[in-house]
């Protein structure tokens, strides 16, 4: 845990359930050619040049073949690690290059992704966003939803700064869980960004906010289609695969129909965070 003390707040002495997915190290080296060919290419993720590049393959099986996936820590470095899988994501292994020095970072993002795409039928869903809990008893978890510097974190910090009850739950990877009497709830995770902040804490969610940075600040509710377009752009899945995108549109369908979707444009400032929030406890569910 030395290198994974992120991971810390979340651990527990002795779990009551099996796992639901169990990751196994290697520290051997990549895959060679000849173990690779049973892999065809399905998509490349390279949306963002400072961010991890991960290359998808799927096991020649069809759909009960496994998943490989290959990842480079910036879009143009060579790759460092691999990550193969079951066709559930219940089991993996992760193979490291043997002259790559960032284990933790190996391990972190193998941990992510398999977490994503292993609790996608579970009504659960890894989104990116910056994610602030304001409120006592009562307390309510408000995620702000944007591309990379669309200024997440930025609004965020306004929120803090207004509202004395309020504090930050997670930077950049929070999850969205339905829960089994249909409320939804947002948690903190062991990822979350540049800002260190990994809190085993959770809130139901009192709203979902798109932001757009403009010289003025205004909320609008969003209509069904458009709180759907930018939830599935934000959350974590292989949207190509069938089941899988079938499993994040259940998700989304019932959240975007139980919390209240806005779009704020915004200065940043802490007007900003005033308008949102009270524009957000104003409006009606969509």
């Amino acid at each position: 845990m030395s290198m994974l003390s992120n991971y810390e707040p979340f651990l527990v002495q002795s779990p009551q359930d099996s796992p639901i997915f169990i990751l196994r190290i290697e520290q051997e080296g990549l895959l060679c050619e000849e173990q690779r060919q049973g892999y065809q290419h399905v998509f490349t993720d390279n949306s963002e040049e400072d961010m991890p590049r991960i290359e998808v393959f799927r096991e020649v099986k069809g759909e009960e073949g496994g998943w490989l996936m290959r990842v480079s820590q910036i879009a143009n470095s060579p790759i460092c690690c691999e990550i193969e899988c079951d066709a559930t994501f219940t089991g993996g292994i992760l193979h490291i290059a043997r002259d790559y020095r960032d284990v933790r970072f190996c391990m972190d993002n193998a941990l992510m992704l398999i977490f994503a795409f292993r609790t996608a039928p579970l009504m659960t869903l890894e989104m990116h966003a910056a994610v602030v809990v304001k409120g006592g008893e009562e307390a309510r978890g408000y995620l702000f939803l944007g591309h990379s510097g669309t200024g997440k974190s930025t609004h965020a910090r306004q929120w803090l700064a207004a509202f004395p009850d309020a504090w930050l739950l997670n930077d950049d990877n929070p999850i969205l869980r339905v829960m089994e009497n249909g409320e939804v709830r947002v948690y903190g995770s062991p990822w979350s960004g540049k800002t260190p902040c990994y809190k085993n804490a959770h809130a139901r969610v009192g709203g979902i906010i798109k932001l757009s940075q403009a010289p003025f600040n205004e909320l609008q509710v969003l209509t069904l289609p458009q709180a759907y377009a930018y939830m599935l752009s934000s959350a974590s899945g292989l949207k190509i695969d069938r089941q899988m995108a079938d499993e994040l549109y259940n998700s989304i369908k019932h959240i975007i129909t139980h919390v209240k979707c806005c779009h704020l444009n915004c200065l940043p400032n802490t007007d900003a965070a005033e308008v949102c929030y009270r524009g957000v406890e104003c409006c009606g569910m969509v």
